[in-house]
C-alpha cells in the first residue's frame, strides 16, 4: 500500500510541475510504469521476514548441569 502511494505521489508531483514534453500518453505510460516498479520493488527488494539464526547463535539456556549433577548458573 505504501508503494502505491509513493507511486501516486510521483505521478501527482510530475502533474502539477506542467512539464512541457509530459504529454497525456507519456502521463499514462509513467502512471503504468510507476505502479509496476513499486510493486515490484515492495514484493521483491524488501522482505517481511528476516533469516534463521545459525545454531551457534541461538539462546543457551540458563541453568546448566555440572558433572556432578547440581545446577550451575550460566555467567550473563
Amino acid at each position: 500500500m505504501c508503494a502505491a502511494s509513493a507511486a501516486t505521489g510521483f505521478r501527482t508531483w510530475l502533474q502539477t510541475h506542467h512539464f512541457g514534453w509530459l504529454t497525456p500518453r507519456r502521463m499514462r505510460a509513467l502512471t503504468i510504469g510507476a505502479m509496476c516498479a513499486a510493486g515490484l520493488v515492495s514484493t521483491v527488494g524488501f522482505s517481511g521476514s528476516t533469516t534463521a539464526l545459525p545454531a551457534a547463535a541461538q539462546a543457551v539456556p540458563a541453568v546448566q548441569h555440572a558433572a556432578h549433577g547440581a545446577p550451575v548458573r550460566s555467567p550473563r
